[in-house]
């Protein structure tokens, strides 16, 4: 009988580990790094619940931090087998783990320089040469291509619409047991990305939960935008966007560009100070290959994103200038949820004057900067000292990647036939519940919240 361990993403949206386990052979589905509360970070630090190299393999869902960000971390500590994903979540895999293992060595650097770390020498958890040797393990597998990650077990790919390369991912075990792990999944409708492919037929089904409890904001066309565009450019102040690099900033632009064109906003320069967002908006007009099956046709070019006064911010030296400056204009940097990155060095300008505005455009996890903000925090802590908070805070969540409460329900009713078990996952425990209320009134379905740590028999 395969036994699944949930090691991450359980009752929290962080931290994405599943552990399957099948006559002596073990698979991790996902190897996310635990982001937002300290006592979630932590985890990042503590032994790995198994040997790293009793792992035959890692089969990975999509390229964003919370479902790969550990994985250099896992070869380090003596992981060795391959790691399975679409071509797409290859590509970015490459630009975001030797990103975020530079950007742990910089905050490392920064702290030890400055003296507020709690534990001297500040160090990170990996390094950007770790990235590096972790990528030389990536094996990419085109969509609804079974491949064996293991003796017994089988798993292929299946288009979740939430990120270029995204997928929900079907286990199959000798037995014939068949478990789908959904990852993180996606939106209807929207203007970048395609639709999620229906379910399959599973014994076992883990969906996500992140926003279990509510519907997103109707589409307005772009107005709520125009309108927090607008207000800025009348108090003469700036529009700082923190955005996850790979995914958000695409469909910011995308939406910034329509109303310039529509002339609904005037057009401001737009600066993206992110590295890595800047070379994952150079994928959208790479070379022709798997990746592209997850985008719209009419978007399949940087053009269709490129603003009046476009500027892609190349170096440090820029993106100082850029934060002095207080001309309007638009800045769209990462991280999304303000947990690093150059944003933050934009929020310490920022957040004191009235004049600017602050706009998250994706979920917020309890415990980061983000969440604080949205909450009406009056100062928050950045690279060790209190920052007073002054600035205009909006929030939009109708450009959020994750599916919202009708759209997660939408598509576990494309399920073939009911699970024998269903797995909320990646979720707090208030939208959890009101997910798991709705399941059970739509579908009379029992839907199971499983707890860190916790192993099952499937």
């Amino acid at each position: 009988m395969a036994q699944l361990t949930f090691l991450g993403a359980a009752r929290t949206v962080t931290g994405s580990k599943y552990l399957l386990e099948h006559g002596g052979r073990r698979v991790l589905i996902d190897c996310g790094l635990f982001q937002g509360l300290k006592e979630l970070r932590l985890r990042n630090w503590a032994p790995f619940p198994v040997p790293p190299n009793t792992i035959d393999a890692v089969v990975l869902t999509h390229a964003h931090l919370d479902h790969v960000g550990y994985l250099p971390r896992l070869c380090a500590l003596g992981f060795r087998g391959k790691v399975y994903c679409t071509a797409g979540t290859a590509d970015l895999c490459g630009l975001v783990l030797p990103d975020s293992g530079r950007i742990q060595e910089e905050d490392a650097r920064f702290a030890n320089k400055h003296h507020f770390a709690k534990h001297e020498p500040a160090l990170p958890l990996y390094g950007e040469a770790d990235a590096l040797r972790a990528l030389k393990q990536l094996h990419h597998v085109k969509y609804d291509t079974p491949v064996e990650a293991a003796p017994g077990i089988t798993v292929s790919f299946s288009p979740a619409g939430h990120l270029l390369g995204s997928a929900y991912v079907l286990a199959r075990l000798p037995d014939g047991k068949r478990i789908l792990f959904g990852g993180d999944l996606g939106r209807y409708g929207r203007p970048v990305l395609r639709d999620p492919a229906d379910a399959v037929a599973a014994d076992l089904v883990l969906v996500e939960s992140t926003y279990g409890d509510r519907d997103h904001e109707r589409d307005d066309n772009g107005e709520a935008l125009a309108d927090i565009i607008r207000d800025t450019v009348r108090r003469g102040g700036k529009l700082l966007i923190p955005a996850f690099a790979i995914g958000r900033v695409g469909e910011v632009l995308y939406w910034v560009r329509r109303l310039e064109s529509e002339g609904r906003i005037p057009a401001l320069p737009v600066h993206v100070d992110s590295p890595m967002a800047n070379e994952a908006l150079r994928f959208y007009t790479a070379r022709v290959s798997e990746r592209d099956e997850d985008m719209r046709g009419e978007q399949k070019g940087v053009s269709a994103f490129a603003t009046a006064r476009f500027h892609l911010v190349a170096s440090p030296k820029q993106s100082k200038e850029l934060t002095a400056s207080r001309k309007p204009a638009i800045v769209i940097s990462s991280s999304g949820m303000a947990t690093g990155g150059r944003v933050l060095h934009h929020m310490t300008a920022a957040l004191p004057d009235p004049r600017q505005t602050v706009l998250f455009v994706g979920y917020q996890a309890v415990g980061t900067r983000g969440r604080l903000l949205v909450d009406g925090a009056r100062d928050v802590k950045i690279h060790g000292r209190h920052v007073p908070v002054a600035a205009r805070m909006a929030k939009i969540d109708s450009m959020s990647a994750h599916a919202d409460r009708g759209e997660i329900l939408r598509w576990l009713a494309t399920l073939p036939k009911a699970p024998a078990r269903l797995c909320l996952v990646h979720g707090e425990a208030g939208p959890m519940d009101a997910l798991r209320a709705f399941v059970t009134d739509r579908f009379g379905w029992q839907p199971y919240m499983p707890s860190h740590g916790e192993r099952i028999d499937v």
